[in-house]
């Protein structure tokens, strides 16, 4: 599918529905910038980068992750066994634009905030 065709978001196959369904969840985004400012990690330096995601979550995110071909898990051979998560080339090109959603945030959160404070008070 080319990008200028129209995608049946009603079709399975559809990205939107399928890949970013996937990555917009609550957590993928972030842990995604994390590990981009981590060349590598391990999974407490995650747990403590992102303080509020709870340890099943973050296990559930990386898994999702690593099964959509995002981030690499590498088990070291050693006593305890070391975990290293770092993001794939794939990751690596969704980047720059996480990077321009980042930014769009930034720039807008002071109008988004004012607007979802008028609604609160116009209930």
């Amino acid at each position: 599918m080319d990008r200028n065709t129209v995608c049946d978001t009603l079709h399975p196959d559809c990205p939107i529905r399928n890949v970013l369904a996937r990555i917009g969840d609550k957590w993928s985004l972030l842990v995604i910038f994390t590990l981009d400012r981590m060349p590598s990690a391990r999974f407490g330096a995650l747990l403590r980068t992102l303080p509020d995601i709870s340890q099943k979550m973050l296990t559930v995110t990386l898994r999702t992750l690593e099964e959509d071909g995002l981030v690499v898990r590498t088990v070291y051979p050693e006593i305890p066994p070391r975990v290293e998560y770092r993001l794939t080339a794939r990751a690596q090109s969704l980047l720059p634009h996480i990077h321009a959603l980042i930014g769009w945030a930034q720039e807008h959160m002071q109008e988004i905030l004012d607007d979802r404070k008028a609604a609160r008070v116009g209930k």
